[in-house]
């Protein structure tokens, strides 16, 4: 299974878009600061995951949320209710 995730810092008001086959083990890296894009601010928490079984679909759904229109997807559909909060 591949999976396309994305962090959200409320602190920072910042996102952060991945792709990753083991979803626990990169959650634990980046919270360990431990990649390099989130490691300066280490308030990212979990606002969404998909699931898919090609890695090639992992992927084209990442490309697009690093889109304007998957942008606008993004806020709109997963991040919406967590910003509120």
């Amino acid at each position: 299974m591949y999976y396309v995730y994305i962090l959200f810092n409320k602190v920072t008001n910042r996102y952060y878009i991945g792709y990753t086959p083991d979803l626990r083990k990169r959650i634990a890296k980046h919270h360990a600061g431990k990649v390099q894009s989130t490691k300066s601010n280490l308030n990212y928490k979990l606002a969404h995951y998909s699931s898919f079984p090609v890695r090639i679909d992992a992927l084209d759904f990442e490309k697009y949320l690093k889109s304007g229109s998957g942008v606008a997807f993004m806020n709109k559909h997963f991040l919406k209710s967590v910003k509120k909060l």
